[in-house]
């Protein structure tokens, strides 16, 4: 099992060295030369055995299953529900999946610390340490933060943009005490942060220098890893039950890995809808619009503040037939002038891909959170009410509406007690958090300056 990269110029490499690298050496982002087609689970499966069947396919001969097994044990012994992801009826015909049932709240836990064992694994056997980078715009940060405090192999690196996440957000990144971990609030917006990155990632003598990787969802590990909630919600509603799945999104990294399930005939049929807040970069480039730079507008669902989707490449590549030519030109032109039209024909494949966009202002996702508690008690975050109202839209008499409950709401106090009346402390799991003393430097938006802490961390080891 293969990986490539989506701009066509670099060798290709096997699971494990895609996900030790995250980004390809031309800039690219790595995805399989083939999907594999894996055999659906049954509705008895468990979630662990569904992550093993996934990942055994994805990873080739490159892991052992035996070995495949305990990385996953180990990954989701900590979640407080033993389904991992279990799905919650929310009305006729509607469904919400629970993804916060990890450490941190948030669906970020469910592939992180998935990678985070798969790191500890291969550096442990090969006796080498190595810096990852994390870029966030909430969640990711903290989710890294608690997978990989205390590794004996990693020392990581968290960018986040200075008081664009919440705090209690920003609370799980930089209050897990651990030696390892380490946080810069830069002054900007996420796309900034994920800029400094790539480019970071980029630079191969830098990269080598400081043995850099990255854990972002540009990481190959994590959309696969993420897949597997959305085949065992198919599995859950019967193999026959079409689905049309609803994601809050910001980066494109969920909605993508739906988008690898049902390619890997996990789902019947793929219907995806991308529910975006105000910066709606995503929904313009589904309906065709030229990929452009754009600024970020603060939101009450601020971990889905992006104008630049990552992951919206790796289904360029799809949409251009797998010609690397043409997604590198499209980003080169990206880079140079702030501004890249689609090809016509990707455009056209775009609109077959079983792909759409809703958009949600911030009135109407707490007008959602009002309703959603109004018709069924349950208190829900600001980016799943941004999904929950996207699902209200349209019928869909044929089969079933699944949407994505990305983060526990206890995470957005603030915004909690905005739309309700009512404050949420973190629930007890978790509650330990807010007496912990928080560690982060504060800085410019500037790669000079990550370059510098990198290389003063990576000396100071």
């Amino acid at each position: 099992m293969n990986y490539v990269s989506t701009r066509g110029n670099a060798p290709a490499v096997d699971f494990v060295s895609a996900s030790l690298a995250g980004l390809a050496p031309d800039g690219g982002l790595y995805s399989p030369e083939t999907f594999p087609e894996i055999a659906r689970p049954g509705v008895s499966a468990t979630y662990p055995d569904i992550a093993v069947r996934i990942l055994k396919a994805f990873a080739g001969d490159s892991l052992d299953e035996e070995i495949i097994r305990g990385l996953v044990d180990r990954a989701y012994a900590p979640f407080a529900h033993k389904s991992v992801a279990p799905l919650t009826q929310v009305g006729p015909g509607r469904w919400m999946l629970e993804l916060h049932h990890g450490p941190t709240l948030a669906f970020k836990d469910v592939a992180m610390r998935l990678i985070a064992q798969l790191y500890d694994h291969i550096l442990g056997e090969r006796g080498e340490r190595m810096t990852i980078l994390c870029a966030t715009s909430g969640d990711t940060g903290g989710a890294a933060a608690a997978a990989f405090a205390g590794s004996s192999n990693v020392d990581l690196v968290i960018l986040h943009p200075l008081d664009r996440v919440s705090p209690t957000q920003r609370l799980f990144m930089t209050a897990t005490g651990a030696s390892n971990v380490h946080n810069l609030a830069l002054e900007g917006d996420f796309d900034g942060t994920q800029a400094i990155l790539k480019r970071l990632l980029a630079d191969e003598q830098f990269r080598r220098r400081t043995h850099l990787a990255a854990v972002n969802s540009i990481n190959w590990t994590r959309v696969a890893a993420q897949s597997v909630y959305f085949a065992q919600a198919q599995a859950q509603l019967g193999a026959e039950t079409r689905i049309r799945f609803v994601v809050p999104t910001g980066n494109f990294g969920d909605a993508l890995a739906g988008y690898v399930a049902a390619r890997s005939g996990l789902l019947t049929g793929f219907e995806c809808v991308a529910a975006v807040n105000a910066n709606d970069a995503l929904a313009r480039l589904l309906e065709g619009n030229a990929l452009t730079r754009g600024a970020t507008q603060p939101t009450l669902s601020p971990a889905m503040d992006i104008q630049l989707p990552s992951n919206f490449e790796r289904l360029l590549f799809e949409a251009a037939g797998r010609d690397g030519a043409i997604v590198a030109r499209a980003y080169d032109q990206l880079a140079a002038t702030g501004k890249s039209d689609l090809p016509k024909e990707a455009i056209r494949s775009l609109g077959e891909m079983g792909l759409s966009a809703e958009r949600v202002s911030d009135a109407e996702t707490l007008e959602e959170m009002r309703r959603t508690h109004a018709e069924t008690g349950w208190i829900v975050c600001p980016h799943t009410a941004v999904g929950l109202a996207a699902a209200r839209r349209g019928e869909f008499p044929e089969g079933a509406i699944v949407t994505l409950a990305t983060a526990h709401a206890a995470k957005f106090p603030e915004t909690v007690e905005k739309a309700l009346g009512v404050r949420l402390d973190l629930p007890e799991r978790a509650a330990d958090f807010a007496t912990r003393q928080e560690v982060f430097a504060v800085g410019p938006m500037s790669e000079a300056f990550v370059r510098d802490r990198i290389d003063s961390i990576v000396r100071g080891r």
